[in-house]
């Protein structure tokens, strides 16, 4: 089994525990569904979703305070004073990969800027798309379907590719789950290789390290030590399978 600390590095963990506290409660998605597409006041936000409009206006502030919506100020259709409306200004892409030897949670910043700007990075097919409709501000419905259409295709072959590569991910990483319970010896030296699976490129925080595993800083330097020399042993002891990658020095920086 993997045992692994949380990996939050594409985003920072208050971020995403934030969205995850936000978009768990049924109606702030009903009202953020109702936002994505226009401005709403909170009366009619109420009505549509059939809750108090005080409680609307109490989810308002809380998705205001989280940073996923902000207030205008817009005249009154009937000549009072001006009234508040509500609009999403924030667009991410959170993301859920669970499952045996699998446990990812992403928020990832959706890029900014127009057709052209977002061109270079889009996959081939999805570029025409992008040169048809820059520099027009609006597009018929019938156009905006068709184009939306085929977008949703290539997302659709984009999550059939990335399903694959997570499941890809998932074989590899059981696999070096069934060495590291055979070949380390307990808890503390398993969720420290464990770790190191997940970030090889970063070099953890020993101080947060030890008190999650509970564990004064001279305990987890003996047990960083003794990874080492097992991980080294392991390497040594498999020396004799082929193995095809490459032996990158910037992903072993750990074995010192």
């Amino acid at each position: 089994m993997s045992l692994s600390l949380p990996n939050y590095r594409l985003s920072s963990m208050d971020q995403l525990e934030r969205s995850l506290m936000l978009l768990q409660n049924k109606t702030r998605r009903s009202i953020l569904e109702r936002l994505v597409r226009e401005p709403h006041y909170p009366m009619q936000l109420a009505e549509l979703i059939g809750v108090s409009q005080q409680a609307i206006v109490k989810h308002l502030k809380e998705l205001e305070r989280g940073d996923l919506v902000e207030k205008m100020k817009v005249p009154s259709e009937k000549g009072g004073p001006p009234r508040t409306i509500f609009r999403v200004c924030e667009a991410f892409s959170l993301r859920v990969d669970l499952g045996p030897d699998l446990f990812k949670i992403e928020r990832r910043k959706l890029p900014s800027g127009g057709p052209l700007r977002l061109s270079p990075r889009l996959p081939e097919q999805s570029q025409p798309i992008a040169e048809v409709i820059s520099g027009r501000k609006k597009i018929s419905v019938t156009e905006g379907v068709v184009h939306l259409e085929q977008l949703n295709k290539h997302l659709e072959q984009l999550d059939r590719q990335r399903d694959a590569l997570i499941a890809l991910h998932q074989q590899i990483r059981g696999r070096v789950s069934a060495a590291v319970d055979t070949d380390f010896e307990d808890y503390s030296q398993r969720t420290v290789v464990h770790t190191l699976i997940e970030t090889p490129r970063i070099k953890p925080d020993l101080g947060l390290m030890a008190k999650e595993l509970n564990l004064s800083e001279s305990d987890i330097s003996a047990v960083m030590l003794r990874v080492r020399e097992l991980v080294e042993r392991q390497r040594s002891d498999r020396s004799g399978e082929v193995v095809a990658v490459d032996d990158n020095p910037n992903l072993r920086w750990w074995l010192g």
